[in-house]
């Protein structure tokens, strides 16, 4: 069973009952799985389901053999004839312990060094690191948490997915991947950029305004803007590709974020054979220029991130599509729950800064915790 927020016409949709479920592994799988799933959607079907992040680096030449071992799939894809709206599930009571980081905060300061090492030396202009947390469900199950999470705050692309391979997921990403339409076009809404929420509506106001402002903030996604030109620019008519919104300031229940659009129209029919190597894994969740950030991220975090920073979306027969940045994203197995956090590291980030910039983001869980 998949439910995504974001269906046709930003209508709740579910898929239940798939007639067909694709899944790859290994890296030789993955390209003849989408393949698959374009074939399937040529006879009239829908496809719906999840990457795992590490799926960027078995699409990408240069990165298979940075693949690590796992028991988890990196593509599970079903199969359905088509969704049906979604609607709310039962309230459940739902209790988690407190959210603990896998890793000590001298080890991300050690990770966070030398990112900025390899951006003074000129690898990179900026590198996303991250790290996962773990808690434990005490009480409800993954659907009554993910109902509970979606009653503490809307957001735009969230999703609930599980296909019985893998992870349960749970996902409350307020982050568009990419958009294609049946007619060829093609939108991508990257965020970069964050700033807390505050309770007080003047200290709010402050927050949200400095992060718009802000010369930092405005580099960093500016970065990320041109990579995600570039990588669409692979697929796209000539002189398609436009910036039609920079540096627009979101706000959410516990952090603002800074967002911009990209658009261009599609040289060819949209497919998810062309769409994922060419733009996954989303450069947001990387860093620029995305195969060296890639590589480096391999090298300083010493956890597989999985389908955090992957993504979970549809496409139906048609072309139409919509697929989510996998943040803000629970993977769940029994009663144990992951989550990760970051942030993107540039020359003059601090690591005190990024590192509480990163627990902000695991936030939205936090009024689930037990109270002792």
């Amino acid at each position: 069973m998949i439910i995504c927020d974001f269906g046709p016409g930003d209508a709740p949709i579910r898929f239940d009952h798939a007639r067909d479920l694709i899944v790859a592994y290994g890296a030789d799988d993955l390209r003849p799985a989408l393949a698959r799933a374009d074939a399937a959607r040529a006879q009239g079907h829908w496809i719906a389901g999840w990457l795992a992040y590490e799926a960027g680096l078995a699409l990408e030449p240069r990165l298979k053999g940075l693949l690590p071992k796992s028991a988890d799939p990196l593509l599970v894809l079903g199969v359905y004839d088509a969704p049906v709206a979604a609607t709310d599930s039962a309230i459940e009571e739902i209790e988690i312990d407190a959210v603990i980081p896998l890793i000590l905060k001298e080890e991300y300061i050690r990770s966070f060094r030398r990112a900025q090492d390899y951006i003074a030396a000129g690898d990179c202009y900026q590198i996303n690191l991250t790290f996962p947390l773990e808690t434990r469900l005490r009480q409800g199950s993954a659907r009554g948490l993910a109902a509970a999470l979606a009653r503490l705050q809307p957001v735009g692309h969230a999703a609930f997915a599980d296909m019985g391979v893998g992870p349960v997921i749970v996902s409350r990403s307020p982050e568009l991947f990419f958009a294609t339409s049946a007619d060829g076009r093609i939108e991508a809404r990257p965020m970069k950029g964050t700033a807390p929420r505050s309770a007080d509506p003047g200290l709010d106001a402050a927050l949200a305004a400095e992060l718009a402002a802000s010369e930092k903030n405005r580099a960093e996604n500016l970065m990320i803007v041109d990579l995600l030109r570039n990588d669409i620019s692979v697929l796209a008519q000539i002189g398609s590709v436009k910036v039609p919104e920079l540096f627009a300031v979101e706000s959410y229940a516990t952090v603002h974020q800074m967002t911009s659009r990209i658009t261009a129209r599609l040289a060819a029919p949209p497919s998810l054979s062309a769409l994922m190597p060419a733009l996954f894994p989303c450069g947001s969740i990387t860093g620029a220029p995305k195969i060296r950030a890639m590589e480096i991220i391999h090298e300083l975090e010493p956890y597989p991130r999985g389908i955090y920073c992957g993504t979970l979306g549809w496409m139906a027969p048609d072309g139409a599509s919509r697929f989510s940045v996998a943040i803000r994203t629970l993977a769940i197995r029994g009663d144990n729950v992951r989550l990760n956090v970051g942030g993107g590291i540039v020359a003059d980030s601090t690591a005190e800064s990024e590192w509480e910039e990163a627990l902000w983001k695991a936030r939205f869980i936090q009024p689930l915790t037990t109270r002792s």
